[in-house]
């Protein structure tokens, strides 16, 4: 586990890190779509590492616990980009 992760972080610092890293991750998910990576791939694949990343940050318990609660969000549009609300 890194130590660093344990610290209080300020949450603008926080929300800023978050943002660049969105950013980041748009730059690659970007960059493979030109280069011919299918998209659905390359989701697969950077779900995978944030789940090995955040597990070993955080422990298999805590990651498990975050991933049980997907459906739920998932289901409420947490995840949605695009969508009608009525």
């Amino acid at each position: 586990m890194r130590d660093e992760l344990h610290e209080p972080v300020e949450p603008a610092q926080a929300d800023s890190a978050k943002r660049k890293a969105m950013q980041h991750l748009e730059r690659a998910f970007d960059d493979a779509e030109a280069e011919g990576v299918p998209t659905d791939a390359l989701a697969h694949a950077a779900l995978f590492a944030a789940l090995t990343t955040l597990v070993d940050c955080f422990g298999e318990d805590c990651v498990a616990r975050l991933v049980s609660e997907l459906p739920d969000r998932i289901n409420a549009g947490g995840y949605t980009l695009s969508r009608t609300i009525q």
